[in-house]
């Protein structure tokens, strides 16, 4: 099936982001004023520099970031906003696009206050114009693109600036702009001289005379292809082979095939998965039967592995932002509490004890919270998930510790009747927050899932509540794809949740039965049922459709009142 929405190759971006902000950095990291008191922030600069250029993303977001906290103590708003640019890159090379966005709108502020140009600000403007072209808001980028040529910039830079620029024009369909840009740009003597730039100018305005329908496409596109093959541009290349691949998709659909593989196959050889992914939609556009199938089956693969790392990386760039936040508000704290020694030392460690508590318990929620989301949901679904957990939190969880910390806080704590009220709040917050953790935790789907499976449904029984499974060891889970398994786990679970809130049950029988291809799952209880038209109000028994639905597979609920509830799903495996 062709897919109808506009991809921006992730390599259009990356190359004229480099060739735009390339000359303004070096000037900026070598012809920077030194000043003695400014030693240590340029330190931590350089180090965060020197991260970079290892691919050592994580610690360079750590010393820029604590650069930045330390150019803010200095007011040094020049080095803040460099620092903010650096770190919105690294956040958006590891695909963290929300986030990037964010970094870099911080440094609004210091560059509206200020009567003068400021280091890093047209990095700034590219970097959320980068921002634009990967999620496709187009008119956004091209907006912060001008932005930046209307800033303090450079002939090279602004040459890059206007080749994003025509990019833009081009993602909008409106091809004779992005060509009045791009042509230009191909006689301009210092553009000329750099290999590089120019093949990627080529290849850009080759491309945008393919969309325009005209037949000069071909030439610019082999050109910069001529080039990039010469100079052994590897990034570079892939953009060539691709952009040919969409020239002959119309014309000859083998050439197409074959220019998409070059690409693909470039892509593999430098280790980039954004431009796997982009090559492979090509090919299953392209192609039909078993080669279908093989690249669907390998874009599904790398897309689930690289959603993963990616979210380790937004998660990892989060904590240390909160981690810097943290550290400053206890030093503040710190130095406010040294005015009265005794009285103000003892309500400091009841302070930390309290904070502490709240950290650990926020870390466990918000590491639960990002991880139970999972790309291969519905959109729709993952809303759902991500309201239902608030919901739980703010009405099991806020509330408990907000009554301890207040019980804390008033009560003296001497008394042992007080401590055993203080440790029977924390019992009741810690097994709540247990409870949330396992139903939100990161699901092993290798040997050891049926076990896991198992625990989890047992970890339904109660006194009032026998929950009998039949058939699950019957069942090759190695032979299942690991998306797969990890759906039926959440629908079990989702089912049950519900059984706990709603049925009032006294049995729950679940049951597991292989039909030739095909994997039967049958739930049924005892509980008091409902309407169908109850049943549409459910946000959980429809999160649970969402995904039988998203496997190919077939689901059908029987319920009435006051007579049980049964469900019965089957899908391929």
């Amino acid at each position: 099936m062709m897919c109808k929405k506009k991809y921006l190759p992730v390599f259009y971006v990356f190359l004229a982001f480099l060739f735009a902000t390339q000359s303004c950095e070096k000037k900026k990291r070598h012809n920077a004023p030194k000043k003695q008191d400014l030693t240590e922030i340029n330190r931590l600069i350089e180090i965060g520099h020197k991260h970079y250029e290892n691919e050592a993303f994580d610690s360079s977001y750590y010393y820029f970031n604590k650069a930045k906290y330390a150019a803010a103590i200095k007011k040094d708003t020049s080095r803040i906003i460099h620092t903010l640019s650096w770190m919105a890159q690294i956040q958006r090379n590891q695909g963290d696009n929300a986030g990037s966005e964010t970094t870099s709108i911080e440094a609004f502020p210091l560059i509206e206050n200020s009567n003068k140009y400021l280091h890093g600000e047209t990095n700034i403007y590219i970097g959320l114009g980068n921002n634009y072209l990967l999620t496709h808001e187009n008119d956004k980028a091209i907006y912060y693109f001008k932005k930046a040529i209307n800033s303090k910039t450079d002939e090279d830079t602004k040459s890059g600036i206007l080749n994003n620029i025509g990019i833009a024009y081009t993602e909008k369909g409106e091809y004779q702009k992005a060509i009045q840009i791009l042509l230009p740009l191909t006689r301009k003597e210092k553009v000329i001289n750099n290999a590089e730039k120019i093949a990627q100018i080529n290849d850009n305005l080759g491309h945008a005379y393919d969309k325009s329908g005209n037949s000069k496409a071909f030439f610019y596109l082999i050109k910069g292809l001529k080039t990039r093959l010469d100079i052994k541009d590897k990034w570079g290349l892939i953009s060539s082979y691709y952009n040919l691949s969409e020239y002959y998709k119309t014309r000859n659909l083998n050439l197409s095939i074959k220019y998409a593989l070059l690409a693909y196959n470039k892509a593999t050889e430098i280790n980039h998965v954004d431009d796997r992914l982009v090559c492979l939609k090509l090919l299953i556009q392209n192609t039909s039967d078993d080669q279908l199938k093989k690249y669907s089956l390998a874009y599904l693969h790398i897309n689930d592995s690289i959603t993963d790392v990616r979210q380790k990386a937004k998660n990892q760039f989060a904590k240390i932002k909160y981690d810097f936040k943290k550290v400053k508000e206890e030093n503040l704290k710190l130095k406010t509490q040294q005015a009265n020694q005794q009285r103000q030392e003892l309500y400091r460690d009841q302070l930390i004890y309290f904070a502490l508590v709240i950290l650990i318990l926020l870390s466990i929620i918000i590491a639960n919270y990002l991880k139970i989301k999972n790309k291969r949901e519905k959109i729709k679904a993952t809303y759902n998930t991500e309201i239902r957990l608030s919901k739980k939190l703010h009405d099991e969880l806020a509330n408990d510790v907000f009554q301890t910390m207040a019980f804390a806080e008033t009560q003296d704590l001497s008394s042992s009747q007080n401590k055993k009220i203080l440790i029977s709040h924390l019992d009741t917050i810690y097994y709540q927050t247990r409870n949330i953790s396992r139903e939100n935790s990161n699901i092993n789907t290798g040997t050891p899932f049926a076990s896991h499976l198992k625990e989890m449904l047992s970890g339904f029984n109660t006194k009032e509540v026998n929950v009998i499974t039949n058939g699950i060891d019957t069942i090759f889970w190695s032979n299942i794809e690991n998306y797969k398994k990890i759906i039926i786990y959440r629908i079990l679970q989702e089912l049950l949740v519900n059984m706990k809130k709603h049925s009032k049950c006294s049995l729950v029988v679940i049951s597991f039965k292989k039909n030739e291809n095909k994997l039967q799952i049958n739930y049924s209880d005892n509980g008091v049922g409902a309407t169908f038209e109850k049943l549409a109000s459910k946000n959980g028994l429809q999160n649970i459709e969402n995904r039988i639905h998203s496997i190919k597979g077939k689901i059908l609920f029987d319920t009435q009142s006051n007579k049980g509830f049964k469900v019965s799903c089957e899908f391929p495996i």
